[in-house]
């Protein structure tokens, strides 16, 4: 995969992407990072990306010129247009089946975004996605662009390691992931679940998926609005509900 990203702030990418899982599948071959200044691409000479907003109003409107110029650089010699995601507050909510989906793209470019926003024809005219990480504001779209290439290369075949990995994360199966326990089986007299330790993987499986939806349950119901629910699981909520 080639991951592209524009920013004013290329250096906020350095501790990110040369660290932790993101460098090993870079240096795996899995990924390569390109973090480019689309400062480097304006066609004024005092090098400005941003005027005014027609119409008035306050702070400052990114302009569309070095932007477009920067992606069709980065994409002149393909043949398939890559995703170009916006990172933006006015996106549409990034979720694990977005990471999921991406994972199957070549080559995807970031464009963060700062000041008060972007000129709308970047909106229309130029990007495939539009994508926001919370109902909240961030001073720019760098830090969203971390998240999101994080949770998409760790997605990538042997990056992880143990290919079950992404299979079992929460939001993955459509629930929360149940809980986990390491050793020791006592500690300060906290017991870990008798049937982990039984050996006995039928029941334990079993456990796990009540534990999941019991979490879900509690955390984040709204998840299980859609959820399919077996007759099994139906039990398991009724009990829930009626615990709760």
């Amino acid at each position: 995969m080639k991951i592209d990203v524009l920013s004013l702030f290329p250096e906020m990418f350095e501790g990110v992407l040369g660290q932790s899982i993101l460098k090993k599948a870079n240096e795996m071959g899995k990924v390569d990072y390109n973090v480019v200044n689309f400062r480097e691409f304006t066609t004024n000479k005092h090098n400005k990306v941003d005027d005014y907003p027609y119409g008035g109003g306050a702070g400052m409107v990114l302009q569309p010129q070095p932007l477009f110029d920067a992606v069709e650089e980065l994409t002149k010699n393909e043949i398939n247009q890559p995703r170009v995601i916006l990172l933006c507050p006015q996106g549409e909510r990034f979720s694990q089946k977005h990471a999921e989906e991406l994972v199957n793209e070549d080559h995807l470019i970031f464009v963060c975004g700062h000041y008060e926003g972007y000129d709308e024809r970047i909106r229309t005219h130029l990007v495939t996605d539009e994508f926001s990480i919370g109902d909240y504001v961030l001073t720019g779209g760098e830090l969203p662009a971390m998240v999101i290439i994080d949770s998409v290369v760790r997605l990538l075949p042997g990056v992880l390691g143990n290919e079950d990995s992404p299979i079992k994360d929460s939001h993955s199966t459509g629930l929360l992931e149940h809980p986990q326990y390491t050793r020791p089986a006592e500690f300060r007299g906290y017991q870990v679940p008798e049937v982990l330790l039984s050996g006995n993987h039928k029941h334990i499986e079993e456990w796990r998926e009540k534990e999941a939806l019991r979490r879900t349950f509690l955390r984040r119901p709204d998840m299980l609005k859609s959820y399919p629910l077996t007759s099994q699981q139906k039990k398991w909520l009724k009990e829930f509900e009626e615990q709760k």
